[in-house]
């Protein structure tokens, strides 16, 4: 005890102070004990020398108990020597444990005012509006260092509080309050605070989705930036054979598919990996994850979930996993005989993004990722200034805000004035207005069209797709000409092709005239194609005519005679009429083309207009198997001549009659009738040899 003190009193005397309050209380506590038990044995020693004098035994029990006493107090005392040697003087010990007396209290506030962990208040709290205050009365410089740190903090907190704070009913309220924050700064930490919340509260994980696809519409990164997170953490999580983390992932994943933030071919990636090796962790981790995403795989590409079921049944079968794993993947063909009606992919309140608006990262799962885990620590920034002002203006164009809500607060003339310089600054942003000529959003169209074209099973699934996609007015051609490329691309005549460009110009009145144009660029464009892209395209126009999906007037652009054709266009007419004779009949397309109604469409496939031509096109239709089709052509050629005798007689009679009716003139005006009428004779005789000749 007595060393205690001493060493408190060299503390004191070196200007050391104690480390913590406790320390103190402790030897406050044994200083006031070792008080006691001075005062009980003075008190002690008092009442036995009273007793001693009337009673000699306990006179000699009094002075052995003195003895004993005496010894301890001798033994005390030179332990206080060898202190007082060690102090220099045994006086200032006790003047020292005075002051200590008196001074503690003061000395236990004094530490925290001097803990340098402690605020500039000593740890006493300031309400948030007071700080705040504070904070403004400071006025600091916001290219310093401290300004920007303190501006982060206060982003994290607020990131933070508003990702706690998002639940089904208050998305779209969320959504705003998020965009008032500076999302290209807190990038970083806004992806943290998401997952780290999905993590805590897998239940949640359809709402941070719907909130993602939200941000992901305006700000793209943001959500490239999860998505890289999230694929990068499940690789790490599965190595480690992390389950409750890689599940609660899986999950996420998951919802970013149903809401096609991600492409559905990472879902399939993730299920072949899960499932190459099963073992009862990595098929319990597929069942959960094909629970979730199972309606939108059904609709995107049911090929590849059909595998996916396949590859659970042989795991069932070859029977080498746990029991309750193997009721689990029991359950999900019960789940998905229902049509996954339990997990629906997207619910109807979280609905938040037209598919038109949905931005959709190709990301793989073997793919090199950069998690960015820097964007989460605080950098100076030498541009703060300007790039706040930059995301302000981006800001502005998200939320749909304009100039003139500051010039509102202004009343008077100066808010007239500014109302007709805000008009003008319209004006001249309109006419100044950037055009895109580089057609990217047309290059999009037809790249999503591609996709959507060659990644559906069905021509009806694939129908339902492109017609969700919104297209403009005026942009039917772009879906029928990429039908008609993808069409040719293929080795063989697919009949998907065809039922898809029926079902179209089934719909609606201007995918039919867009096909009508298609044909005529196809046909004049014809001799650049290949045999194999000719004769598909052929049959591809050959099937919307047979189902009467396009009307048959399309045929007035063909031309059939020998300065008019090439070789790739006769292969062309070739191949089209042996498909409509293979799929109507001789007869049905006999009929069709024979309709009177129709003659002036067919002029051109059935010329008349001089036997040559018409020669040409019995000997083309013969050769490739159709003659049946030229009997009125065989008979107009073998009655050409007497047809071309009656026009000249019908001729020469309205001639006649003409002269008759005339009055007669002068000699030379009848010579000169007579003139014309030998000439026409002599013009009738030679059209009449030369078609005797032909």
């Amino acid at each position: 005890m007595g060393e205690r003190k001493e060493n408190l009193h060299r503390q004191s005397v070196m200007g050391k102070k104690p480390k913590d309050e406790q320390l103190i209380r402790s030897m406050e506590t044994d200083e006031m004990e070792a008080n006691q038990i001075d005062l009980y044995m003075m008190m002690q020693s008092s009442s036995e020398s009273s007793s001693s004098s009337s009673h000699p035994s306990t006179a000699r029990k009094v002075s052995r108990t003195n003895k004993e006493d005496s010894g301890r107090h001798g033994r005390k005392n030179e332990q206080k020597a060898d202190t007082t040697k060690k102090g220099n003087d045994s006086g200032a010990s006790d003047s020292a444990q005075n002051d200590l007396k008196n001074a503690k209290p003061a000395r236990a506030s004094n530490i925290f005012l001097n803990d340098p962990r402690a605020g500039r208040t000593g740890g006493v709290y300031i309400p948030p509006f007071k700080l705040a205050q504070l904070r403004q009365e400071q006025h600091p410089d916001k290219t310093s260092q401290e300004y920007q740190r303190m501006t982060w903090d206060a982003l994290r907190k607020s990131l933070n509080g508003l990702i706690n704070k998002v639940n089904v009913s208050n998305t779209a309220n969320i959504i705003p309050e998020l965009f008032q924050e500076n999302l290209v700064r807190g990038r970083g930490i806004l992806t943290r605070s998401i997952m780290k919340a999905q993590l805590a509260s897998p239940g949640f994980t359809h709402i941070y989705a719907a909130l993602v696809a939200v941000l992901n519409t305006k700000m793209p990164e943001n959500g490239e930036l999860l998505i890289k997170r999230v694929v990068y953490r499940f690789r790490r999580s599965f190595q480690r054979g992390d389950k409750v983390v890689a599940i609660a992932l899986v999950r996420f994943i998951a919802h970013l598919v149903n809401q096609q933030i991600v492409h559905e071919l990472l879902a399939l990636e993730i299920l072949t990996l899960l499932l190459a090796s099963p073992t009862d962790d990595s098929v319990e981790v597929a069942v959960n994850f094909t629970k979730e995403c199972g309606q939108i795989l059904a609709e995107l590409c049911p090929e590849g979930l059909r595998a996916i079921f396949e590859r659970f049944r042989g795991i069932l079968h070859e029977g080498d996993i746990d029991k309750r794993v193997q009721y689990t993947i029991e359950g999900l063909f019960a789940i998905r005989k229902g049509g996954f009606a339990d997990y629906p992919a997207v619910h109807e309140q979280l609905d938040l993004v037209e598919s038109g608006d949905q931005i959709t990262h190709e990301i793989g799962l073997e793919d090199e990722i950069d998690p960015e885990d820097r964007l989460d620590v605080f950098r100076f920034d030498p541009d703060y200034e300007k790039n706040e002002a930059m995301w302000t203006e981006i800001k502005n164009e998200i939320l749909g805000e304009s100039d003139s809500e500051n010039d509102q607060a202004s009343s008077g003339d100066e808010s007239d004035h500014a109302g007709e310089a805000n008009e003008q600054e319209q004006q001249n942003s309109q006419q100044n207005a950037i055009q895109d000529c580089t057609e990217q959003d047309l290059v999009n169209l037809r790249r999503t069209i591609y996709l959507t074209i060659m990644s559906s099973v069905g021509h009806e699934e694939c129908a339902h797709k492109l017609l969700k996609i919104q297209i403009r007015s005026g942009q039917e051609k772009e879906i029928c000409s990429m039908l008609i490329e993808c069409c040719s691309q293929e080795r063989t005549y697919l009949r998907y092709y065809g039922l898809l460009g029926q079902r179209f110009c089934l719909i609606k009145r201007e995918y039919q005239d867009a096909f009508d144009e298609c044909f005529m660029e196809q046909y004049s464009l014809i001799h650049r194609l290949e045999t194999n892209k000719l004769r598909n395209v052929a049959k591809f126009f050959a099937h919307l005519l047979f189902t009467d999906a396009l009307p048959w007037t399309i045929l007035e652009y063909i031309r059939l005679n020998e300065e008019e054709t090439t070789s790739s266009s006769r292969i062309f007419i070739k191949m089209l009429c042996q498909e409509l004779a293979e799929h109507m009949g001789m007869k049905t397309l006999k009929e069709r083309l024979t309709d009177e109604y129709m003659q002036e469409t067919f002029a051109g496939l059935f010329p008349k207009d001089h036997p040559r031509n018409t020669r040409f096109a019995i000997n083309f239709f013969t050769s490739i198997g159709l003659g049946g089709l030229t009997t009125e052509l065989r008979e107009f050629l073998k009655n050409a001549p007497k047809l071309i005798m009656n026009n000249t007689s019908k001729n020469e009679s309205r001639t006649s009659s003409s002269d008759d009716s005339s009055s007669s003139g002068s000699d030379t005006d009848s010579s000169s009738s007579n003139s014309d009428t030998s000439s026409n004779s002599d013009s009738s005789s030679d059209s009449s040899d030369s078609s005797d000749s032909d």
